[in-house]
């Protein structure tokens, strides 16, 4: 069987599209739909911000990871550096939603 080729160039949903999306689905104005999904993405802001982590049932978890400081080279002058410590943000996928992404790509 086949594989299915990945479409040639991605599309990226903005946050347009999603408050689009939202007055599809909801009925609600523009204004209305645009305040549900600032308001909605300032709460997980806040959340991840404040190291909290972040799960969407059926969809996933937000994760912030504290990284230390650690010893790192400049790639153009190989000189010695230290990396400074810092928070990333990290995502894991529910089950529900990586079986969901591998049927719609035909890889289950």
């Amino acid at each position: 069987m086949k594989e299915p080729s990945p479409s040639p160039t991605p599309r990226t949903l903005t946050k347009a599209d999603v408050v689009h999306s939202v007055r599809e689905l909801t009925g609600l104005s523009w204004g209305e739909a645009s305040g549900l999904v600032e308001s909605l993405l300032e709460v997980m802001k806040e959340t991840l911000e404040a190291g909290d982590s972040l799960k969407i049932s059926a969809f996933g978890s937000f994760l912030v990871r504290v990284k230390r400081a650690r010893r790192g080279r400049n790639p153009q002058t190989s000189e010695q550096i230290t990396i400074t410590p810092r928070r990333v943000l990290t995502f894991k996928p529910s089950l529900v939603f990586r079986q969901a992404l591998n049927r719609a790509r035909g890889h289950e």
